[in-house]
């Protein structure tokens, strides 16, 4: 390649250079001239939506941190629940007997007996129990038995309440509860 062509390439080379330069400079004018158009009350108006997000930014920060440091009372709390409201396994059975048997006693009603199915939950250290049951009675009754329940030492979820028509003239409710055991 001789000098003449060399030195063409070079004068293409820094012309593409000055012309990339030029475009930028357009380019920045075109952004300092927007900004300049932008009055100072959207100024003012950016300022303010900046600080409200920060206020609402730190009250989540606020609520965080109380959340972290309400932790260990919060776990207190569920081992106090874990520890009471749970039936221990070797003698739950017994006592969701006699407390179901005592409500319906109470309650002014006859019940058809209890059925009992277990599924362990190991990982989270209880099992779970499926009580099925019946009760027969006149409507005050089985309402008193229900509100026994709600109001029970002993912890019940229940799943499903029907109501029948007794061959007796009373009303038979059937029952399906849930409670757990520590394991």
């Amino acid at each position: 390649m001789n000098t003449k062509q060399s030195w063409r390439v070079w004068k293409i080379w820094i012309g593409a250079g000055l012309a990339l330069l030029v475009m930028a400079d357009v380019a920045l004018a075109a952004v300092l001239w927007q900004a300049g158009r932008e009055g100072p009350q959207s100024l003012e108006a950016q300022r303010d939506r900046l600080a409200t997000q920060g206020k609402l930014l730190k009250a989540d920060v606020e609520r965080g941190e109380k959340i972290r440091n309400s932790l260990p009372e919060i776990g207190k709390d569920c081992d106090k629940f874990y520890n009471e409201a749970f039936l221990d396994s070797r003698t739950g059975y017994s006592a969701i007997s006699e407390d179901l048997g005592d409500l319906a006693a109470q309650s002014g009603l006859k019940s058809s007996g209890l059925v009992f199915t277990r599924k362990e939950l190991k990982e989270r250290g209880v099992t779970e129990i499926t009580i099925k049951t019946g009760v027969q009675g006149d409507y005050p009754s089985l309402i008193k038995f229900i509100n026994g329940l709600e109001r029970s030492k002993n912890f019940y979820l229940l799943d499903d309440l029907r109501l029948e028509s007794s061959t007796t003239g009373g009303i038979r409710l059937n029952l399906s509860l849930r409670t757990f055991f520590r394991t």
